[in-house]
C-alpha cells in the first residue's frame, strides 16, 4: 500500500461528497436538527398535556389538587361541567379529564370510602402512559399532604433520600441528544460509504480506478478514512454547538476520548458500509439492507432498552455488534466522566470487530471489482 494513493482518493471522496447537495444537507440535518428534535421531543415526556376537571366538591382540597397541576408537564387545568366532559374529549380537546364528586372533602374527613375518576384520551398513546402515573401522584400526594393537617400521624415514618447520579434534573433532553448523536454516527458512517460505492458503480468510475495503479485496499481504504473524518468532524461541532450549545448538557468525561472511541467506531461501522455497497446492485436496495442492519443495532445494543432486560441470547450475540460498545463507551464517558482506564475494554472490542469487518468487506469488495475488471 502507498499512503499517498490513499491519501489523494480520500480527498477524492471528499470532493465528490461536496457534489452532492442531497448528502450534504442530510449530514447538516442529521447533526443539528435532529439531535435537537430528538431531545426536546422524547416520546416518553409529559409537556403541556391539555387536562380539564370536573369540580363538584368545590372545596378546599380540590382547589389544591387543581391548582397541582401546572406548566410544564401540563396546562393549565380547564374547568368543566360533566356534560361537557365527554364531549371536548370526543373533539380531542383533552387527554386527560378528572371528576372530583360532590363532598369529596367531607368523606376522606370522616374515613369514608370515596374516588375519584380519571378518563384518558388512550390514542394519544405516550402522553397517556406517562401522564395517568403523574396524575395519580399529583392526586395522592395532595390528599396525604391536606390530611396530614387533620389527623395525627400514627406509625414510624421513613424517608426516602433520592439522589440522581450524574443527571440530577432527571431531564430526558440529557439522555436523548447523547443516544441520538450514537444512533446518527452510525447511520451516516453506513450510509456514506456504502452510496459512494454505489455512486462510483453508477457513474462509471470504478472502471477508471481499475486501470489506475491502486489496489482494492487502497481504495476501501481512502474511503473509510474520508467518510470517517466527515462524520468525526459532525460529530465534534454537534457536541459543542447543539448539545453543550444549544440543548445546555453537561458532558463530564473526556471529548478527545470519546472521538477516540468514535474513530474505532467508525472503523468497524464504515467498513460495514462498503460491505452492504457490494451487496447492493442500486442505491433502492442499499436502502433496504440499511434499514435491515440499522434496525436491529440501535434497539439492541442498549440505547434504547437496557441491555440487562434483553433475553440472555440476545445479548450474547449482540457482543459481536460494534454499536453494543460504543454506547457503552459513549455513556461511560459523556455521563459519568470515564477514563481510558475505565474503558478500555470497549476500545480493545471494537477495534477487533472493527478488523474482523475490514477484512470481510475488503475480501467482498475484491471479489466485486474482479467481476467488474
Amino acid at each position: 500500500m502507498r499512503v499517498a494513493n490513499v491519501f489523494n482518493l480520500g480527498v477524492k471522496e471528499l470532493f465528490s461528497l461536496l457534489r452532492d447537495p442531497v448528502m450534504l444537507v442530510l449530514i447538516g440535518y442529521a447533526f443539528s436538527l435532529a439531535i435537537y428534535a430528538a431531545a426536546t421531543a422524547m416520546p416518553e415526556t409529559l409537556h403541556k398535556a391539555p387536562i380539564a376537571v370536573v369540580d363538584e366538591d368545590r372545596s378546599q382540597l380540590s382547589t389544591r389538587i387543581i391548582d397541582a397541576f401546572y406548566p410544564p408537564q401540563f396546562s393549565a387545568p380547564s374547568l368543566i361541567t360533566r356534560e361537557e366532559m365527554d364531549a371536548r374529549m370526543d373533539a380531542g380537546l383533552d387527554t386527560f379529564a378528572l371528576a372530583i364528586p360532590p363532598d369529596f372533602q367531607r368523606d376522606l374527613l370522616a374515613g369514608r370510602q370515596t374516588e375519584i375518576q380519571l378518563n384518558i384520551d388512550a390514542t394519544r398513546m405516550s402522553q397517556a402512559f406517562t401522564g395517568n402515573s403523574h396524575i395519580q401522584t399529583i392526586v395522592s400526594n395532595e390528599i396525604t399532604t391536606f390530611l396530614k393537617r387533620y389527623r395525627p400521624d400514627s406509625g414510624q415514618q421513613v424517608d426516602l433520600a433520592l439522589r440522581a447520579r450524574f443527571n440530577p434534573e432527571l431531564n430526558k433532553s440529557w439522555f436523548g441528544a447523547v443516544m441520538k448523536i450514537i444512533d446518527n454516527i452510525t447511520l451516516l458512517s453506513i450510509i456514506l460509504t456504502g452510496a459512494a460505492l454505489i455512486r462510483e458503480r453508477e457513474h462509471g468510475t470504478v472502471e477508471h480506478l481499475l486501470v489506475m495503479p491502486v489496489t482494492p485496499f487502497e481504495i476501501m481504504t481512502a474511503k473509510v478514512w474520508a467518510m470517517a473524518v466527515v462524520v468525526l468532524a459532525a460529530t465534534t461541532a454537534s457536541l459543542y454547538l447543539v448539545v453543550e450549545g444549544a440543548l445546555g448538557v453537561p458532558i463530564e468525561g473526556s471529548v478527545p476520548l470519546f472521538l477516540a472511541g468514535t474513530a474505532l467506531h467508525l472503523f468497524a461501522t464504515t467498513s460495514l458500509g462498503i460491505f452492504l455497497g457490494t451487496v447492493a446492485r442500486s442505491m433502492p436496495q442499499f436502502g433496504l439492507l440499511t434499514m435491515l442492519v440499522l434496525l436491529p443495532l440501535q434497539i439492541l445494543s442498549g440505547g434504547t432498552t437496557p441491555r440487562e432486560s434483553m433475553p440472555a441470547p440476545v445479548r450474547g450475540v449482540m457482543l459481536a455488534a460494534p454499536n453494543t460498545h460504543f454506547v457503552m463507551l459513549a455513556q461511560a464517558i459523556l455521563y459519568r466522566g470515564a477514563g481510558f482506564d475505565v474503558v478500555w475494554p470497549q476500545f480493545a472490542a471494537l477495534f477487533l470487530i472493527g478488523c474482523v469487518l475490514f477484512a470481510i468487506s475488503l475480501s467482498r469488495f475484491r471479489k466485486t471489482i474482479g467481476t467488474m475488471a
